[in-house]
């Protein structure tokens, strides 16, 4: 048997066939306006992350090229995105650049090894409750990070987490400036109108022009008017000279672990990367539910199917790549993919302009970039957060879904919120596994059959019984099935098992059965199991269970099972 090649590239083959020059300029329009949302964001989610906002436009060069060229979704546009946010900053604060990039190339190969393994098609299951939790949760966090910023007050949180964070930020609530709180609602009232207006350019774009140019034309006719800019904030050194806002230049190699981020030092050390690994598999988790998540919704849209495992495989490659060259953690994200299908994108080549579109305003726009107000940057991050949580969606979930789902929810959320992603990341996954679990109980059932069985020409004799036993048999469920044969009559001398509609099993079902079988041969009740598929007979002749010598014998129905016990000596 020929072993299946490695899942790599498939979209971009898949999409290459056949291409033609209309399908490029289609692609090249998209990539364009996708680059034009992207630039914004990605200095905005970098600034969220604890880094500086040329590290989020690296990013979305890198990564979103080499996701692209290496993945299974034709149309997906990868970048920074908000739901690290929550992540990444904590690892920023403890670490620096260089922990936060050491993290992330950990999580890529986390990724890897995920897609080569297969797992993609498993990610894709993960329940609904879960993710919707994870989602507002985050997005509460995201909106608690932008208060300060929105308002002017000049602190450095001192803890990323929710409620350090908020009290931090009330704590000098007196600090509040004015001229922030003013362009920050500029910017909030351009992103809410001029979506309405339904022209060309992007709301984010518009939104970001309108914050830099009133603050750089209100200090004309307001004397002392005064915000913080990225140029304020951040600066960086070029031929040994301090400069500020951001390079305006190509990003270059260098190991993570070499990089001099101010007072933080960090080195590449077993305890280091053993305490990183926990974050680094919730970003490798969050990063696989994020792009498999955004793939789905990009083929409802665009009509084309994703490949699981090689869109974790190129996720993975982009998060290895990428921190070489000062790119933060990348995923696939749903707005800008959804910008790419409705702009016309039918490839990965859209993905891969829309990189470029980065590069070309970092080389040509980069001087300019440091008269963005932080407070713009943060309306932008505030409208990102609104848009992920989906407030009107939570409350319908928690309306009418069933009590276990909505405290599934709840506890995702609360977890995010209240402690950090990594503790609600595996939490979550533990939840969604008894969801799951809960799920497939109430599917399988065990039902005493009183009268003329419906597989049977024979009445049933007083001393046999016949069971129905319906769904999967599995750790969980097979000790409810079992439940109700431990109860039988004690009047009963022959017990039929009718397992027609048992499709799986598993150890801990064939051993409860066995223990079952055991305790009726110590009462000398005799046991025949029912139309099982060839493949339990299989396994339960393996097991001894099943055969001349064993406790319980097979019959192929309940007919023929009813003839043999309905003279059996009471």
């Amino acid at each position: 048997m020929k072993p299946r090649p490695l899942p790599f590239a498939t979209a971009l083959r898949e999409a290459l066939r056949g291409y033609s020059g209309t399908r490029f300029r289609s692609d090249a329009l998209a990539g364009i306006t996708v680059g034009l949302i992207a630039i914004p964001l990605a200095m905005a989610l970098a600034i969220a992350a604890g880094v500086a906002p040329q590290y989020g436009l690296y990013t979305a060069i890198i990564a979103g090229a080499a996701i692209a060229l290496t993945g299974g979704s034709r149309v997906n546009v990868s970048g920074p995105t908000a739901a690290f946010v929550v992540i990444l900053l904590p690892i920023t604060q403890q670490f620096g650049l260089p922990g936060l990039l050491t993290a992330t190339i950990m999580a890529g190969l986390i990724l890897i090894a995920m897609g080569v393994s297969g797992l993609g098609k498993l990610i894709e299951f993960i329940p609904y409750p879960v993710l919707t939790g994870f989602t507002a949760g985050i997005a509460i966090v995201i909106a608690a990070l932008q208060i300060k910023d929105l308002l002017g007050i000049d602190i450095v949180l001192r803890d990323a987490h929710f409620l350090p964070a908020l009290g931090q930020t009330l704590w000098h609530l007196e600090y509040t400036r004015w001229q922030d709180v003013l362009i920050a609602a500029a910017t909030l009232t351009t992103l809410v109108l001029w979506p309405r207006l339904q022209l060309p350019l992007p709301a984010y774009l518009v939104a970001l022009i309108v914050g830099a140019l009133l603050a750089s034309a209100l200090p004309l006719v307001l004397p002392g008017f005064d915000v913080a800019t990225i140029g304020s904030r951040f600066s960086y050194e070029l031929n040994g000279v301090l400069q500020q806002g951001i390079p305006s230049s190509l990003p270059s190699f260098q190991w993570p672990w070499h990089i001099v981020d101010g007072e933080k030092s960090f080195t590449l050390s077993l305890a280091n990367l053993r305490v990183l690994l926990g974050p680094a598999f919730a970003i490798a988790m969050l990063g696989a539910i994020e792009s498999l998540l955004c793939a789905v919704v990009s083929d409802g849209l665009s009509g084309y199917r994703h490949d699981p495992n090689a869109e974790l495989i190129g996720q993975g490659i982009g998060n290895v790549i990428a921190p070489l060259f000062g790119g933060i953690t990348a995923t696939a994200a749903i707005a800008r993919t959804a910008a790419n299908v409705r702009s016309g994108a039918s490839s990965p080549i859209a993905s891969v302009i829309h990189a470029l579109t980065v590069l070309a305003a970092l080389l040509v726009l980069g001087p300019w970039l440091q008269h963005i107000p932080m407070a713009t940057l943060a309306a932008l991050l505030l409208m990102v957060a609104w848009n992920m949580s989906d407030a009107r969606r939570v409350v319908q979930v928690l309306k009418f879904s069933p009590r276990a789902d909505a405290m599934v929810l709840i506890a995702c959320l609360l977890l995010t919120v209240i402690f950090d992603m990594v503790i609600a990341v595996e939490v979550g996954m533990v939840l969604a596994t008894v969801l799951f679990i809960k799920r497939m109980t109430e599917l399988s059932v065990t039902a005493l059959v009183t009268a003329a069985h419906s597989h049977s020409k024979e009445k049933l004799p007083p001393h046999v019984a016949v069971y129905d036993i319906n769904g999967p048999l599995f750790f969980g469920a097979a000790e409810k099935a079992m439940h109700t044969l431990w109860r039988i009559d004690p009047a009963i001398k022959a017990v039929i098992l009718d397992m027609q509609d048992v499709p799986v099993m598993d150890l801990t079902a064939i051993v409860a059965l066995e223990s079952l079988i055991a305790n009726m041969q110590r009462k000398h009740v005799a046991v025949r199991l029912v139309a099982l598929n060839e493949r339990l007979q299989a396994k339960l002749v393996k097991a001894r269970l099943l055969g001349p010598d064993c406790w319980a014998q097979y019959t192929d129905d309940v007919h023929a099972a009813v003839v043999s016990l309905g003279n059996a000596s009471v």
